[in-house]
């Protein structure tokens, strides 16, 4: 089911007074929200319903196990109840992938062997329920978390509001919410509603119409595009891929907001950032801090020699951009990502012991960072958006060699829906905190009246029928 459509529009209406009128009751409570995120998730394809429910189930028998175990037997009861895990989410993402890439390697060295290929419909959300599953294990296991009920550890994996996108959100700031009832008298309405309504317009007005009118031609066939088109259909689709992301979670934020829940924040202003270090703790945060906490540090993280740190944070990004997509173009994504934090460091720490100077900290030397971190992530996010690396590297050869060509995607629509896509994340804070307050003083008819207008101008400015958001593929 799509956040902004009308059928999840009156799903959220009933689950929103069902859930309000069975707050105060656990018995109650529990059922009904189960049932509204299972039908939440089927409303895609109802037979993955039975992998959501497997997962969760799994993650749960292990969870026990590991919690009832002590010394090497614990440890192999994380290992097993890991492997089995995430054993749906490598199937079902990553075995065409496997399949294909062991038949080529057997066919370079005349090996007579041939793997079944099985076609597998990747379902919605699979990796972040995964993910999910993963950290509920790990976090028994190290004692952050107890095993919480049965009914609990499955709402927390299908909790509808973060089920197919995210945030990625811990047993340890979940599980509790789930077992203490909400206040409704504490409802952050207008801080919901400008989340929603924010996120809308993010993902309805900036992500559909910058991809439709560059985004799309330009990597789908970069040789017809001159090098001008290109580079702002690359910077473009920085502007994509924030809005329609960002604008899933603070969707996904509001709603969990009016139903009385906090969820953490999954972006912070990241094309501001002043390094890629920078950017990946405002960029997708709950992920970023995942790969950390469950891949870096049990990889030995910088504990080790230079060598082996730089090999860890490779290896993390290598894997986080596999995480993205059974495909090279996002472990070339990870890698570059990786390249980029391994020079970082190693200037950090030539700084740190006096061999390279330190710059300046003044205002231009900050804008200068800013706009070389930002290049470097669109570098990166040309391999990401790109169908293969061919595709990848002949739209990287346009920048080279397309001057010449005419322009036509150009337009004046595109550069300001490109500025209001980046531009943003620059204003600050102040003056939507006072446009909040404001709202928040309004009685309820001229608030709804300001919310149906907002929802008429997204609307009428968005284009006819939205797409997937784009990590629903992840």
């Amino acid at each position: 089911m799509l956040f902004p459509t009308t059928d999840f529009a009156i799903f959220l209406g009933i689950v929103f007074l069902g859930h309000w009128a069975v707050n105060r009751d656990r018995r109650r409570w529990v059922p009904f929200m189960l049932l509204a995120s299972y039908v939440f998730y089927a409303w895609w394809d109802w037979r993955y319903v039975g992998l959501l429910i497997g997962v969760s189930a799994l993650a749960q028998l292990g969870a026990r196990a590991v919690d009832r175990r002590d010394g090497a037997a614990r440890r192999r009861a994380l290992v097993l109840a890991l492997a089995a895990t995430i054993a749906p989410l490598l199937y079902v993402k990553y075995y065409a992938f496997l399949a294909v890439n062991a038949a080529n390697a057997a066919a370079l060295l005349r090996i007579g062997w041939t793997p079944p290929l099985v076609e597998v419909v990747l379902p919605v959300g699979v990796s972040f329920y995964t993910f999910m599953a993963i950290s509920y294990v790990v976090d028994v296991y190290r004692g952050v978390v107890r095993p919480c009920g049965t009914a609990d550890a499955f709402l927390y994996l299908a909790f509808f509001p973060h089920l197919v996108a995210g945030p990625i959100v811990r047993p340890a700031e979940l599980v509790p919410q789930l077992q203490t009832p909400r206040d409704p008298v504490r409802i952050d309405v207008v801080g919901a509603g400008w989340l929603i309504l924010g996120g809308l317009f993010k993902k309805v007005v900036i992500a559909s119409y910058l991809s439709a009118a560059i985004v799309d031609p330009v990597f789908g066939d970069p040789s017809r595009h001159s090098g001008l088109e290109v580079l702002v259909g690359v910077w473009s689709f920085a502007a994509v891929i924030y809005a329609d992301f960002s604008g899933y979670t603070d969707i996904a934020i509001g709603v969990a907001r009016l139903l009385g829940f906090r969820f953490p924040p999954n972006f912070d202003r990241p094309y501001t950032a002043t390094s890629i270090r920078d950017f990946w703790r405002r960029w997708h945060m709950t992920l970023s801090r995942w790969l950390r906490d469950y891949l870096y540090v049990p990889l030995g993280g910088s504990r080790g020699s230079e060598p082996r740190t730089a090999l860890n944070l490779l290896a993390t990004m290598a894997l986080g951009g596999l995480w993205h997509g059974a495909g090279w173009t996002f472990v070339v994504w990870g890698l570059v990502h990786g390249a980029f934090l391994v020079v970082e460091r190693w200037k950090r720490r030539r700084r740190a012991i006096g061999v390279l100077a330190e710059v300046p900290d003044t205002g231009l030397v900050g804008w200068a960072r800013r706009i070389v971190t930002f290049q470097l992530v669109c570098l990166g996010w040309v391999f990401f958006r790109a169908d293969s690396l061919d595709t990848a590297v002949a739209l990287l050869g346009r920048l080279a060699r397309g001057w010449d060509t005419p322009t036509v995607l150009v337009h004046p629509g595109v550069v300001l829906a490109l500025a209001v896509g980046l531009g943003a994340q620059f204003l600050p804070a102040a003056p939507g905190r006072v446009v909040r307050a404001a709202l928040a003083r309004l009685r309820p008819v001229p608030l709804g009246a300001a919310a149906a207008l907002a929802l008429f101008v997204i609307t009428t400015l968005g284009p006819r029928g939205v797409a997937p958001f784009i990590y629903f593929r992840f």
